[in-house]
């Protein structure tokens, strides 16, 4: 769609190509280059600075980490490694509702990793064990708003510690911008379709006040919070 038919006020109805069947080949060079963008973007660091807040140094048992709509697991690598120069211990699962996509996570891992992969929607799924976070990156923006309310309300009855949304904010100059720069990169023809789509899919804080309304959210350990560039940041940490 041109970008002067988007009006930047309301979500825009749109598709984007990873949500569509494809080939393995073609799933896993997308997911290649939008983790590559993801460390360009310095996309991790609002979860690790939050991570560094919430998590119990040293913690009594080793701290379960739930990421919903893992994608290809970067996200979670990232934590791996966090936890490993912090020695905290950490219990790491990746969901996502795509086999195919849980499978190319689990190759690009390192032998040595401890990451649980599992292949569920996030709606049927019942931990097997206690999780104390639920984490999710560029996830929500594929939902519908009753579906974000629903994984709201998932989140807090599981999570017994606190959650973290990070995803992005719909606005006009990050579309454009976004769409240039992958022009420029030339990053997989997915990515360069899927990137400005996501912006014009994703939520505004007006948004995520109404819809952590109708979950029945209160304020209390409750914000949302900007993050340059184009992120926004949904997270909650429950009182201890």
């Amino acid at each position: 769609m041109p970008s002067n038919a988007i009006d930047f006020r309301h979500r825009a109805q749109l598709t984007e190509h990873m949500d569509k069947p494809c080939t393995r080949e073609e799933l896993r060079a997308c997911l290649r280059d939008l983790a590559r963008l993801n460390r360009w973007f310095l996309a991790y660091r609002p979860l690790l600075d939050w991570l560094n807040i919430v998590v119990p140094a040293p913690a009594a048992q080793p701290i379960h980490i739930l990421d919903v709509g893992c994608g290809y697991g970067d996200g979670l690598r990232c934590i791996e490694r966090w936890s490993c120069e912090r020695h905290i211990a950490v219990e790491l699962t990746g969901l996502d509702i795509n086999p195919l996509t849980v499978s190319i996570a689990a190759e690009a891992s390192p032998s040595a990793s401890a990451i649980d992969w599992v292949a569920a929607d996030i709606f049927a799924y019942e931990p097997a064990k206690p999780v104390h976070f639920v984490v999710s990156s560029l996830f929500t923006h594929h939902l519908g708003e009753h579906d974000v309310i629903r994984f709201l309300q998932w989140m807090e009855r599981h999570a017994e510690l606190g959650w973290f949304i990070n995803d992005l904010s719909r606005a006009a100059v990050p579309y454009h911008l976004l769409g240039i720069f992958l022009k420029l990169a030339r990053l997989h023809p997915f990515v360069q379709h899927d990137g400005p789509v996501s912006i014009a899919r994703s939520f505004v804080p007006g948004d995520w006040r109404r819809m952590c309304s109708a979950a029945g959210l209160n304020g209390h350990g409750l914000s949302i919070q900007p993050f340059k560039p184009a992120r926004l940041c949904v997270r909650r940490r429950k009182p201890q």
